[in-house]
């Protein structure tokens, strides 16, 4: 998933997100100009999957 199409649709994205994984905190969702890299870390810990199955999932939602 590349930059420009997390920060563009990462407010609708992480609605889904929490609607599927309501233990999700905002703090542990919030997006950061530049730091992709750290949310998807969060995610990937909190699910417990690899990155790339964390980018897999979030493309499908």
């Amino acid at each position: 998933m590349d930059k420009l199409e997390l920060k563009g649709k990462w407010n609708e994205m992480k609605g889904k997100v929490k609607q599927a994984h309501a233990e999700f905190t905002d703090d542990e969702l919030e997006y950061e100009d530049g730091k992709d890299d750290e949310l998807l870390g969060r995610i990937q810990k909190k699910l417990g999957k690899t990155r790339d199955e964390v980018v897999h999932w979030l493309k499908s939602l």
